[in-house]
């Protein structure tokens, strides 16, 4: 029933910026702790960073100073605004929630995913 979208990927080129969202759908009544992840091409799963509610964020090393994740209670949606993008940024980003769903139980929910390609 509950339904996580990442949009906002795309092509651009180092240096760019983009600006992620993941909207979650269906019956939320709140959700706890919100993060994005994302997978290169043969590399594992990391996350990139996380967001609690009315919370500090935290980052990977990686994307300290460049990349920001903020969110939107009212509207169940989080943002990753990632700056001075780098190629090793080039991955498929997804977006992670702990919902309270209508089981009336926090759970844990992946979107899809986007595709987010650094290149000249």
């Amino acid at each position: 029933q509950v339904q996580l979208v990442e949009s906002g990927g795309g092509l651009v080129q180092p240096g760019g910026s983009l600006r992620l969202s993941c909207a979650a759908s269906g019956t939320v009544f709140s959700i706890r702790l919100m993060a994005w992840y994302r997978q290169a091409p043969g590399k594992q799963r990391e996350i990139v960073a996380q967001l609690a509610t009315d919370g500090s964020p935290d980052y990977v090393d990686s994307v300290k100073g460049r990349f920001t994740i903020s969110r939107d209670n009212a509207k169940n949606t989080v943002f990753l605004q990632m700056n001075s993008l780098k190629p090793e940024d080039t991955a498929v980003y997804y977006c992670n929630g702990e919902v309270l769903d209508y089981t009336n139980r926090f759970r844990f929910y992946w979107g899809q995913g986007t595709q987010v390609t650094v290149s000249s």
